[in-house]
């Protein structure tokens, strides 16, 4: 029997173990963005404060059954479109569909439109994204490239548009 995947969104009651999570999350993204951890051993995670005390942005915990398996966080961006700031499935997990099926829930809990960026050097990212997009929306998704604010001399980001809200074409 396949373990239910769930999505919950949480609150300040959770954010330690969002912060832990983080960690890991920052851990796995050094081989492509560069983060090293301080001289405590800690990832910087300026922008997850952000998540909590934004009431527009939310938090989100993943379980795979009673298993703690990921966290995500979105934002809303100027456009009305709403973007996945974080999507981190610990490794143990991964190749499981619990990423697939998180994800998909997380798009279906709002509906509507969505932008979600990517860096091209995280091949198995790329996989990933592509593959929900296309598993959401069918083929109308868009891609396009843009460069990181702030961050001039990093490879500009894939971001994938969509919208859970459209009716579907076969």
């Amino acid at each position: 029997m396949t373990e239910v995947v769930t999505v919950q969104e949480v609150g300040e009651e959770q954010r330690a173990v969002v912060e832990r999570l983080g960690q890991l999350e920052r851990h796995d993204l050094s081989e492509f963005r560069g983060y090293t951890p301080d001289a405590d051993g800690i990832f910087c995670y300026e922008r997850l404060p952000l998540f909590f005390s934004d009431p527009e942005r939310r938090v989100y915990l993943i379980h795979h059954g009673a298993t703690l398996a990921g966290f995500a966080t979105t934002r809303p961006l100027p456009d009305g479109s709403t973007s996945i700031g974080a999507f981190f499935v610990v490794r143990a997990l991964r190749r499981r569909t619990v990423g697939h099926r998180a994800a998909l829930e997380l798009l279906h809990h709002r509906p509507g439109r969505w932008s979600i960026a990517f860096q091209e050097e995280n091949p198995g990212a790329a996989r990933f994204w592509r593959r929900l997009a296309t598993a959401a929306v069918g083929p109308a998704w868009t891609e396009e490239q843009r460069p990181v604010p702030g961050h001039p001399d990093h490879t500009p980001d894939t971001w994938l548009l969509l919208d859970t809200g459209a009716p579907r074409h076969p």
